[in-house]
């Protein structure tokens, strides 16, 4: 009887070896599925980069607008008989330190 049991539970444990380890196994699709849920992401990331790129691209063969900005943010271009204003701001002054005292000869 002992002899029969085993027989079983190695039989049994064959059977099951294919579906833990072998080449369609648990783990291979669990593998699969984050891989593909990773490029999903990636796939949606690109996307949104592509419409995006696509409406700069539409709105550059449509309008001088955006080649008007573009001009003036990237290249520093100014109208003629237009006067350009730089406001450069001061960063926050940490408190006041006195200036040092240089020694009197």
């Amino acid at each position: 009887m002992r002899f029969l049991t085993l027989i079983l539970v190695v039989l049994i444990a064959l059977l099951q070896y294919p579906l833990w380890v072998g080449k369609g196994s648990w783990l291979s699709v669990w593998k699969n599925d984050s891989e593909l849920t990773r490029q999903k992401v990636a796939n949606q990331q690109l996307q949104a980069r592509n419409s995006a790129l696509e409406a700069e691209v539409k709105d550059l063969k449509q309008g001088y607008d955006a080649i008007e900005e573009r001009a003036r943010n990237e290249l520093g271009m100014i109208r003629q008989d237009e006067v350009f204003f730089q406001v450069i701001e001061v960063p926050a002054a940490s408190p006041a330190v006195p200036p040092a005292k240089t020694p009197a000869r």
